[in-house]
């Protein structure tokens, strides 16, 4: 196997199949997703390059991939991120790898990485020295990236793990009263509530976008609800950064057109009460973003619209519904169990790259240290 850098997704365009087939229809993980990521918070950074990584086997197939880019000049020569980091709050990221040569592949990767790392440039992939590895949104079950890091700590880095936010899951049954009975028998109550005085009253209905002539007053209508109700809390809300919004109207587009879109508003009495936006794959729903009215709350749209997206989707096949990061309480009511996920980070062999992680590890475990001292002094 060898290593080839991709610095271009022009130059990577023709192994976009190749790359939706490694990722295994997680669309964070996807060149939907990816690229679009890179058309709007990649290429109109500075110091941002890409720095993608294909293994290659020796017919030339390509069967594994580093989707990553490379952050930082100068004296900090390099921090290397996931594709879609940031404020798009990308979860269940891993490196891709053709199944049953997942451990070739992260040995290849090693090998070419702990090279760089070293300042080695001659020969192999010719990758730039980085200092560190900074993996957020990684599933505390991946195998590949702890394979990596194994394999990078032997060889000399440093890894140090910590804890990401949680992701929180459920399992979807044949039927909608099979899945009610997984619930707590208070939980089950209110939902049973909701059904009577919302759904079958027929005050309530879910309609979902089928076609991009859809997609534009539903995105308005799902960003207007999320704002509202994120100002009454006092929070500006994540749509209020214009190059938030502008990611999410163009990847929703794009994923529509490929069937890994779900955009669901709720209507109370005709009016939109609530509406959820939600990416797809392998038979998994991923419930990205949601917004309610908030002159609504006695009606409890946020609960009325979980409990009809599940019903949709126990109705349509779905195997899973992921409710991603935060450990919200309200999770916990729709019987959705806790994903831990990670925060990784591999720092290369070179002096100056440990010096800087150990300081930041020192400013870690002194903001601990105050907030220790704090809490003890308020419990005098």
């Amino acid at each position: 196997m060898h290593v080839h850098r991709f610095d271009a997704f022009d130059e990577l365009a023709s192994w976009a199949d190749d790359w939706d087939r490694l990722a295994r229809e997680v669309p964070f993980r996807s060149w939907t997703w990816v690229t679009t990521w890179w058309h709007h918070y990649g290429r109109a950074v500075a110091d941002r390059r890409l720095f993608v990584l294909g293994v290659f086997d020796h017919r030339g197939g390509l069967v594994g991939l580093a989707p990553w880019c490379l952050d930082g000049e100068g004296r900090r020569r390099g921090i290397v991120r996931f594709l879609g980091s940031g404020e798009v709050c990308s979860d269940y990221l891993s490196l891709l790898a053709e199944p049953g040569l997942e451990k070739a592949v992260v040995s290849t990767l090693a090998h070419q990485l702990l090279r760089a790392g070293e300042g080695a440039t001659e020969g192999g992939a010719g990758l730039p020295r980085w200092d560190m590895l900074e993996l957020a949104g990684v599933d505390s079950r991946d195998v590949l990236v702890d394979w990596l890091a194994g394999h990078l700590a032997l060889g000399g880095s440093t890894v140090h793990h910590r804890m990401g936010p949680p992701c929180r899951r459920t399992e979807l049954p044949r039927n909608l009263d099979v899945y009610l009975q997984s619930l707590s028998k208070n939980s089950r109550r209110k939902v049973r509530r909701l059904q009577r005085s919302l759904f079958d009253s027929g005050r309530a209905r879910l309609t979902t976008v089928a076609n991009l002539a859809e997609l534009g007053p539903a995105m308005d209508r799902l960003i207007d609800l999320h704002q509202c109700r994120q100002r009454m809390l006092g929070r500006s809300g994540c749509f209020a950064s214009p190059r938030f919004e502008a990611f999410h109207r163009d990847v929703a587009a794009r994923m529509l057109a490929i069937g890994q879109l779900q955009l669901h508003t709720l209507w109370i009495d005709d009016e939109p009460a609530a509406a959820e936006y939600q990416f797809t794959g392998d038979g998994v729903i991923y419930a990205y973003q949601s917004g309610i009215d908030p002159t609504k709350l006695d009606l409890q749209p946020g609960h009325a619209l979980q409990l009809a997206v599940i019903d949709w989707a126990i109705r349509n096949g779905y195997r899973a519904y992921d409710f991603l990061r935060g450990d919200e309480s309200y999770k916990s009511h729709w019987n959705a169990q806790r994903r831990d996920s990670l925060e990784i980070r591999v720092i290369a062999q070179n002096v100056g790259a440990q010096l800087r992680h150990a300081a930041w590890v020192a400013g870690i475990e002194a903001r601990q240290w105050v907030r220790r001292g704090l809490s003890h002094l308020k419990s005098l």
